[in-house]
């Protein structure tokens, strides 16, 4: 029993002034997983406590969290490893090594983590905003060191690695705020009443719960189209960001059903076939 408690606590790797052992190993495990705990704990605290009653978006009161739980981890395995007695200078060979295993297998994941800070400090999305990146359109639910999680419409949760956020091109949806323009084409017959069209359009939009009075809906005259006159509501929505195409879907529904009732037609496309009077001699 005794040489086991000698092996235990005998130093196995000579790293700072007493070296690590079995012992030493195990208190600074149990150390970390208390510090990691502790630090989930505050940042939950914070968000629950104190932010919550501030004036703070959600998006902002995420992003203090999370740096705030990231600081306290750093300062913690500082404390730990200087309680352990290890010299943090000793590390500066393992420190070397890491680096050059980063510039070469791990880049990719420094990326991600590096992204993630710039992501959390400048805030390009925030929870809760309807993004577009890399072909992936939802809502942002989560933003983690290494990724951010996507909910999209379907109810599927894409992962998406914060460097796409920093190298890719991103549409925010609700970036600013969260009323948003929708633009709806219509179509109709060169002889229709334009000005009875526009009226119709402008009735729809404004029977609609889910579009805004301010900005009114407004109706415009595009082009004169090869099938027809091309006309284009816009209407403005702060309800149904994180569903367009319902309110894409009602208006349209909603047009065809006015359209239908004041005997407007949505012309198809339509080609005129001339044929010349007989045929090319020695051909039927």
């Amino acid at each position: 029993m005794q040489s086991f408690l000698e092996f235990f606590v005998k130093p196995l790797v000579p790293l700072g002034t007493q070296g690590i052992s079995l012992w030493a190993l195990t208190q600074i495990t149990v150390a970390v997983l208390v510090l990691f705990f502790v630090s989930s704990r505050i940042r939950r605290w914070l968000l629950a406590g104190i932010l919550s009653r501030t004036s703070l978006d959600t998006g902002l009161r995420h992003t203090i969290g999370v740096i705030s739980q990231y600081t306290v981890v750093f300062v913690g395995l500082l404390l730990i490893l200087q309680t352990a007695g290890i010299d943090l200078t000793a590390l500066s060979v393992v420190a070397g090594g890491l680096g050059i295993g980063i510039g070469f297998g791990l880049q990719n994941i420094a990326n991600n983590l590096i992204s993630g800070l710039i992501v959390l400090l400048e805030r390009p999305v925030k929870i809760g905003d309807r993004i577009e990146v890399a072909g992936t359109e939802g809502q942002v639910m989560a933003i983690r060191a290494r990724s951010t999680t996507v909910l999209t419409n379907d109810n599927i949760a894409i992962i998406v690695p914060n460097s796409r956020f920093i190298t890719e091109e991103v549409v925010n949806w609700s970036y600013n705020d969260a009323k948003v323009r929708f633009r709806i084409p219509v179509t109709v017959g060169f002889s229709t009443d334009v000005r009875l069209v526009e009226q119709l359009l402008l009735q729809v939009a404004r029977a609609n719960s889910d579009v805004l009075a301010d900005p009114a809906p407004v109706v415009r005259l595009l082009e004169f189209g090869d099938n027809g006159l091309k006309f284009e509501l816009r209407a403005w929505s702060a309800s149904l960001i994180q569903r367009k195409g319902k309110l894409i879907s009602d208006l349209n529904f909603a047009i065809l059903e006015k359209f239908t009732s004041r005997g407007i037609e949505i012309p198809f496309p339509q080609r005129d076939l001339h044929l010349r009077t007989g045929w090319p001699e020695g051909k039927p």
